[in-house]
């Protein structure tokens, strides 16, 4: 999904349409002890090659739910829906057989690119069929496909791409802009930007297939990333329409692979490229076309959100959230060696370490005003499918939610003197982020590359498109005693080298001071809130407030 690195992300919840304080409470709760033992044990277990690399809907899954339910019993939560530590969110697994999964580009009836699967393409489908073609579809390149009437921009506008395949630029146009001044925001990247919203768009502009164009900087990941993360069994919402909303093929084309057919077309790739900048861009006919199938096997099943509760002393129907995913991509592409496990031990291991861990602090303490949920969700990887559907069929009412943290990746190089706020000023909660972080003697400072699009890339933004909204953190990077350039040097590493890939294991060498030191800030900030009144808001002009104003004053009737 989206690109953690070494992020640890904060998701918070809670705003209010009456006129509350909104500035964190007076009394501090009391500093606890985290178990460094348990966090490195808790790490371990869940990333070892027992549990195989937590794919949804295997027998890894039973196995990695059993162990989190068990965890959260001996912390001492109670089950969090009625009597059961789980619930069950419909999937759909779909397997293309990728030895027939190529594509072939053609121009007058002759060949110009097969493009592998693999190597030069990776596309899928979210159809729930056996089998989905395109054949002889028209290529249309429509720049950044964006529709935005808001900002009266529209890459489709003056062309019907009904039955024809859209190629697509990654990221929003305006993503090279130093500051974030720009018409998208400059730097920072919108939802439009995201590969998510571009495939959702093609299907409602009515086309056949839609392929966006890999660029490793604008995208923020290799093309070793696209192919782990969408090779095998792509797994989805088992929705009412069978996916037959989507397009037939959506997909991944190297820039190379762009390069050479523009040019087949007699255009310039980069030159097309800076055009479709401007709001005055209008879409291309290559005259190229493009064919490819997919022959599917399909499986239904349910996977398992596990979720546990410390109930409220007073409060008890409002709700501070606490949110893990438990899983990972299971088999994945074989390293040197032959290691086709992806462990995800970072990625989101020590995430789960780090939601029992903060059970059992909030365990010991006893019950605060309101009650404090624990959620592990499933299918993260696969698009944020588990907590998209607690977002649908959630426990506690969205507009009773006060408040969410959300644990992406532990820092385990080493204590920060910073951490890292992403999209810094939309919500009154970073009052509580920077009140802990200060107690601690750091700082909060914004994200240095908003580009990347890291807000909408874990499990908070689920709950965000709902109204809900969030406090997005990453690691700090200025390392205590050895300062920036290594924190970063430590981030990009494991973004090259272990990120979604087989690497990504567990180290008995990790330094837990950082992971202790974070999680003792978000214990600070979801405690203040769990003892308090008060309903943040988002602020003003932000996208979510309407929202989460309307479903809080549907509270209050």
């Amino acid at each position: 999904m989206r690109l953690k690195s070494l992020s640890i992300l904060l998701l918070s919840a809670g705003l209010a349409a009456c006129a509350q304080s909104t500035q964190p409470v007076a009394v501090a709760p009391a500093s606890p002890m985290f178990d460094v033992e348990a966090l490195k044990t808790i790490t371990q277990t869940l990333s070892s090659d027992a549990f195989e690399g937590r794919a949804p809907m295997t027998a890894a899954e039973t196995k990695t739910i059993a162990f989190i339910a068990e965890q959260f019993a001996a912390a001492g939560l109670q089950p969090g829906n009625g009597d059961r530590w789980f619930q069950d969110v419909p999937l759909v697994e779909i397997t293309a057989d990728a030895a027939r999964a190529d594509l072939l580009f053609s121009k007058n009836g002759k060949t110009v690119l097969r493009a592998k699967y693999g190597d030069d393409a990776m596309v899928w489908t979210k159809r729930v069929v056996d089998h989905v073609a395109v054949e002889d579809s028209e290529l249309v390149f429509v720049g950044y496909g964006i529709h935005a009437p808001e900002k009266g921009w529209n890459d489709y506008a003056g062309i019907d791409v009904a039955g024809k395949t859209v190629v697509i630029l990654v990221n929003d146009p305006d993503w090279q802009t130093p500051d974030l001044s720009g018409e998208f925001g400059g730097r920072a990247m919108t939802y439009y930007g995201r590969w998510t919203y571009k495939y959702e768009e093609a299907a409602r502009q009515g086309a056949a297939a839609a392929i966006i164009v890999h660029d490793t900087e604008p995208a923020a990941y290799g093309w070793d990333i696209v192919r782990n993360s969408n090779r095998g069994a792509k797994i989805d919402m088992d929705r009412a329409d069978g996916g037959m909303g989507r397009v037939a093929i959506e997909g991944w084309i190297q820039k190379h692979v762009a390069e050479t057919l523009f040019k087949a077309a007699g255009q310039d790739f980069n030159a097309l490229s800076n055009a479709a900048k401007s709001r005055d861009f209008n879409a291309v006919k290559l005259g190229v076309t493009v064919s490819g199938e997919l022959y599917n096997v399909i499986r239904k099943a349910s996977s398992k959100n596990v979720i546990g509760v410390l109930p409220g002393r007073e409060r008890a129907d409002e709700s501070l959230l606490y949110t893990a995913h438990w899983d990972h991509l299971g088999r994945c592409g074989a390293d040197a060696n032959g290691d086709d496990i992806c462990n995800g031990a970072l990625d989101n291991a020590t995430g789960i370490a780090g939601l029992v861990s903060l059970a059992k602090a909030h365990a010991a303490a006893g019950p605060a005003r309101r009650s404090i949920q624990f959620l592990a969700v499933t299918a993260e990887e696969s698009g944020l499918l588990g907590s998209a559907y607690y977002g649908e069929q959630p426990l506690v009412p969205l507009a009773s939610t006060v408040a969410g943290i959300n644990m992406d990746g532990l820092n385990i190089v080493a204590p920060t003197h910073d951490i890292i706020v992403v999209g810094a000023g939309k919500s009154e909660l970073e009052a509580y982020l920077e009140t802990e972080a200060e107690a601690q003697s750091r700082r909060v400072e914004a994200e240095p590359t908003p580009e990347k699009g890291y807000y909408y890339r874990s499990d908070h933004f689920s709950l965000a498109k709902k109204g809900v909204p969030m406090l997005y953190t990453e690691v700090g990077i200025d390392v205590i005693g050895k300062g920036k350039a290594f924190g970063q040097a430590a981030q990009d590493d494991y973004t090259k080298h272990r990120y979604h890939q087989p690497g990504d294991e567990y180290d008995p060498d990790w330094n837990w001071e950082g992971a202790v030191q974070d999680l003792s800030l978000f214990y600070h900030v979801g405690r203040r809130l769990a003892e308090s009144d008060v309903w943040p808001n988002w602020r003003a002009g932000d996208e979510f407030r309407a929202i989460r104003d309307a479903s809080r004053a549907g509270a209050a009737q």
